[in-house]
């Protein structure tokens, strides 16, 4: 291998966790309710949310890839495409709340005054986690996005819930 191999590979890792904490940091600035109740649901269920998660995903995940191969024409593996990745966005989304709560654990002086930093400093940590062979990429990463999904299902139904008790607060 040379050294071109090895920069290869280097860069396209790098690349991969900056977009993940840009993911992590664009959800946690244009929806800072939802990354609440995702931060939330993370610290009352994980092992619930992770199960939700990974019951919504795979099912999802599994039509999308079967219909990106075997899709007769070019519009079914479009629609293949989008619900393959659809877990994944989802995932991202929700795991900005785990990010966030990994940030509350590392407290900083300035939290006050930019508090985007707290999620940015828990996606830098979150996203090294990724970076141990075997247990990161096929364990950590999996459950960050399963989980990750299970937690916007989480913070859909509670927002859905919060809105239907104030409906019935208003009556």
């Amino acid at each position: 291998m040379i050294l071109a191999d090895v920069l290869k590979y280097l860069f396209l890792v790098i690349g991969a966790l900056v977009v993940i904490i840009s993911y992590w940091l664009v959800t946690t600035a244009l929806f800072p309710a939802a990354v609440d109740r995702t931060r939330e649901a993370y610290g009352a269920h994980p092992v619930r949310i992770t199960l939700v998660g990974t019951l919504c995903t795979v099912p999802v995940l599994l039509a999308g890839l079967a219909l990106l191969s075997a899709a007769p024409n070019a519009g079914l593996k479009v629609m293949g495409g989008v619900l393959a990745s659809l877990p994944v966005v989802l995932g991202l989304a929700g795991s900005a709340g785990l990010s966030e709560r990994v940030g509350r654990g590392l407290v900083h002086a300035e939290d006050g005054r930019t508090p985007w930093r707290r999620s940015l400093r828990g996606g830098i940590v979150l996203a090294l986690t990724f970076l141990l062979p075997i247990i990161g990429w096929f364990v950590v990463l999996p459950w960050v996005l399963l989980s990750g999904c299970g937690a916007t299902i989480a913070a859909l139904r509670d927002a859905r819930r919060r809105a239907t008790i104030g409906l019935a607060d208003a009556a």
